[in-house]
C-alpha cells in the first residue's frame, strides 16, 4: 500500500503541471469548447490512473521477473542458450509494447498501406530482438560499447542514402519505439539480473547500454527493409 501512495504521489505530481498550463492555455489562448475542455480532464484522470497501475505493475512483476530471467541465463554459463533467448525475449516484449503498435498505425495510414503496419511491428520486433542477443553477447565477451555504437551508426548512415527517402524517418521514429513503456523496465532489468550473475563483471556498468544497442535495432532494421522489398 505504501508503495502505491507513493507511485500515486508521483503520477500526480506530474501532472498537475500539464494541467495547470492547458487550463491557462484553455482561458487565455485556445478556447476549446466546453465538451473538448472536459474530455481532456477526463482523459487526464484516465491517462494518470493508468500510469499509476502500469508503474506498480513494472515494479512489483516486470522488473523483478526480467532480473530473475537475466540471472538465470547468466547461471546456464551457455552461450548458445543465452542468445537465442535474448532474441526470443526481446521480440515478444516489443511486440507486445504499445509504442510499436502506434508506430505501425500511423506509418501504415500516412504512408497509404506502403509501410504495411504488421511488416513494420515485425521489422522493429526483429530488429530490437537481434540487438537484445548481441547485448548480452557483448556483455559475456566484454566487447566495448563504443565501437558498437559507431559500427551501428556508420551502417545506419551508409543506409540512409540507398533506403527509399520513406523510409528513413520512419525508421528514426523507429529507434524511439525502443524505449517503449513495456521495452525500457525489461531489458534493463534483465541486463541487470544477467550482469550481475558474471563473474568478474560489474551490473551497475554493464547492465546499462542495452537500450542504446536497442535503438539501433529498428532503424537498421526498417532502412533494410526499404533497401530490400521497396
Amino acid at each position: 500500500m505504501q508503495k502505491l501512495k507513493e507511485i500515486a504521489l508521483e503520477v500526480v505530481s506530474a501532472v498537475i503541471p500539464i494541467t495547470i498550463l492547458i487550463t491557462v492555455l484553455q482561458f487565455i489562448v485556445i478556447k476549446l469548447p466546453v465538451n473538448t475542455f472536459l474530455q481532456f480532464f477526463i482523459g487526464i484522470i484516465m491517462v494518470s490512473s493508468g500510469l499509476i497501475l502500469f508503474l506498480l505493475g513494472a515494479q512489483i512483476g516486470i522488473l523483478p521477473m526480467g532480473e530473475y530471467i537475466g540471472a538465470a541465463l547468466a547461471k546456464t554459463g551457455k552461450l548458445w542458450l543465452v542468445v537465442p533467448f535474448g532474441l526470443l525475449l526481446g521480440f515478444v516484449i516489443t511486440v507486445a509494447d504499445p509504442d510499436v503498435q502506434v508506430l505501425a498505425i500511423q506509418a501504415d495510414m500516412v504512408s497509404e498501406g506502403l509501410i504495411s503496419k504488421n511488416i513494420l511491428i515485425i521489422a522493429v520486433a526483429l530488429g530490437i530482438a537481434f540487438f537484445v542477443g548481441l547485448a548480452l553477447l557483448r556483455i559475456v565477451l566484454n566487447i566495448s560499447l563504443h565501437w558498437l555504437l559507431i559500427a551501428g551508426y556508420g551502417l545506419v548512415l551508409i543506409l540512409s542514402l540507398i533506403a527509399p527517402s520513406q523510409f528513413i524517418p520512419v525508421s528514426l521514429d523507429s529507434g524511439g519505439v525502443a524505449t517503449g513503456p513495456l521495452i525500457v523496465p525489461f531489458i534493463l532489468a534483465l541486463g541487470v539480473g544477467f550482469s550481475s550473475v558474471l563473474a568478474g563483471k560489474s551490473s551497475s556498468s554493464d547492465s546499462f547500454g542495452l537500450i542504446a544497442l536497442a535503438c539501433l535495432g529498428p532503424i537498421l532494421a526498417v532502412l533494410l527493409l526499404g533497401v530490400i522489398y521497396y
